[in-house]
């Protein structure tokens, strides 16, 4: 693969997790004018006929699965597609959004830590030397996280950790699957099952009694076409380009977008102790990074 082939592959790369640090913003926006299963349906009601365009479009097809397979890709969407989009809204109505993109820095470390958990992994040093700093930074950002407008929030940033551990669940189902579907079709998949789970807990919040706000309409449209199916069309071209831990190191950028929209667009003020937080997490993720390059396996 030539050096032109690399960058450009970067530059998708790069702004994939771009797409993805806007989750945050768009979800902090989302909360002030919807409740969270209803906009979880609606951002799935959006995406999922893009996804089966574009999978009539590429002859993609969801390869035969037994039903071991078939209740953990339910799995998957219940965690990864619901729970995640979810709590992150339910913890963005209590939380600022720079705390937000500082938790979601974590998901490299809070996926390790699962795999310690449940898989029985036995972890290096590195590695918990990684998830205890980590863990420091998002302790310190949220004792002396917040501002005078948004307070910091225990609870809030509790569900936001809550969406990452979610998240880190879906990467590991994902690896428990005895056929390997393809992103495209995985990706149509959760769509179809994240539609199918959080339209029927919206039930709950009976929206057609509620009145949505324009900004939240819009925000949950942009959440759907933008990032859920352009950010998955931007990571797979770079990821193509690009060898696997290369890839890898730039989800780290995330957290950092996210962090800077929500000072720019939202204009939250980042404090100390949320910067060093952040210095905390990104520390964790990168010590973790060059431990993993490191390692003969």
């Amino acid at each position: 693969m030539n050096a032109r082939d690399r960058f450009q592959g970067y530059g998708f790369l790069a702004a994939a997790m771009v797409l993805v640090g806007s989750t945050v913003v768009a979800s902090k926006i989302i909360g002030a004018g919807m409740p969270p299963f209803t906009a979880t349906a609606l951002r799935f009601a959006l995406a999922l006929p893009c996804f089966a365009v574009l999978m009539a479009g590429t002859g993609a097809r969801v390869p035969r699965l037994g039903r071991r397979d078939w209740m953990l890709l339910a799995a998957q969407a219940i965690a990864g597609s619901v729970g995640y989009t979810t709590l992150l809204i339910a913890g963005l109505q209590r939380a600022s959004a720079v705390d937000g993109g500082i938790i979601l820095g974590t998901l490299p470390l809070v996926s390790a830590g699962i795999a310690m958990l449940l898989l029985g992994e036995r972890p290096g040093k590195a590695t918990l030397g990684a998830i205890a700093v980590a863990a420091a930074g998002v302790a310190l950002m949220a004792r002396g996280g917040g501002s005078a407008d948004t307070p910091a929030s225990w609870t809030g940033n509790a569900l936001i950790l809550g969406a990452v551990v979610c998240e880190g669940l879906f990467i590991l189902l994902n690896k428990r699957l005895h056929v390997p579907v393809p992103p495209l079709a995985l990706s149509t998949v959760m769509a179809g099952f994240g539609l199918a789970f959080s339209a029927l807990a919206s039930v709950t919040e009976a929206p057609w009694s509620l009145t949505f706000s324009s900004s939240a309409m819009m925000a949950v449209g942009y959440y759907a076409l933008v990032p859920t199916v352009g950010g998955f069309l931007l990571w797979y071209a770079g990821a193509a380009r690009v060898r696997g831990a290369e890839a890898a190191l730039f989800t780290a950028l995330a957290p950092t977008c996210a962090v800077l929209l929500a000072a720019t667009v939202l204009g939250e003020t980042v404090t100390a102790a949320q910067a060093l937080g952040m210095g905390c997490v990104l520390a964790g993720v990168l010590w973790q990074a060059v431990a993993a390059r490191a390692s003969p396996g």
